[in-house]
């Protein structure tokens, strides 16, 4: 018999579409619950590309294309004409 998850616990790829506003409903939408999601995103992210035996500069060249993109949207109507 498979074990059955609770819908709190499951990944978002394990989600099914009924229950995806009851799975989004429980996520902690106070600011310690932001923080926290933040800082599991960047843990996350620096244990995945930067913190890694073998590096190289695929982790610091995303960062720096997210930098320059989100400085060049509020800046598009005057770079345009």
């Amino acid at each position: 018999m498979a074990s059955v998850v609770p819908v709190k616990k499951k990944k978002l790829m394990d989600v099914k579409l009924g229950e995806l506003p009851s799975w989004i409903l429980m996520w902690d939408f106070t600011p310690k619950g932001i923080a926290g999601a933040f800082q599991r995103g960047y843990y996350w992210y620096y244990n995945k590309y930067v913190n890694v035996k073998k590096g190289g500069v695929a982790g610091i060249s995303m960062v720096l294309a997210a930098y320059v993109l989100f400085n060049y949207c509020p800046c598009y109507k005057e770079l345009k004409d």
